[in-house]
């Protein structure tokens, strides 16, 4: 999996609109947090809406799903779980969640505008989704909720 200082390959990829998705234009409006999933993953189930939360109430970093499953079941996922974040859909092969050397998902990568990884991790990690939340000036947990420190994906 590529780590922080690594260069993010580029791609292409389909938006849930029908619209082609470039990295290097997404990262020409700022830095980007790429979220890998499958929608049966049930790690991803609990992580994509602590995601939605930074997405609704932070700024600085565009958040992004990368869908390892087909447009429509990716559309359910996301209603079902409360996602309006853009979502990109890899249907055809892995060739990106690959050419990101993922083994395992949710896969994050923060990714800043010169291209370079700032951050990666897999699975679940509460500290550094808060260290995210910090940098959106977002609050990615409330005091009432009971959030594991790490779920493994």
């Amino acid at each position: 999996m590529l780590e922080a200082g690594s260069r993010a390959p580029e791609f292409q990829l389909m938006d849930l609109e029908g619209r082609k998705q470039s990295l290097q234009t997404l990262l020409g409006r700022g830095p980007v947090l790429l979220a890998f999933f499958k929608v049966s993953c049930p790690v991803c189930q609990m992580t994509f809406p602590f995601l939605e939360r930074l997405h609704k109430g932070g700024s600085g970093v565009a958040i992004l799903g990368v869908s390892q499953d087909k447009a429509a079941d990716t559309r359910r996922f996301n209603a079902e779980f409360g996602v309006t974040f853009p979502t990109l859909v890899e249907e055809a092969g892995y060739t990106v969640s690959n050419a990101f050397g993922l083994s395992s998902v949710p896969s994050l990568f923060v990714i800043e505008p010169d291209g370079v990884v700032s951050q990666s991790w897999c699975g679940f990690i509460k500290k550094d989704l808060e260290a995210l939340g910090q940098r959106l000036g977002a609050a990615t947990f409330r005091a009432d909720e009971r959030v594991p420190e790490l779920q493994p994906g």
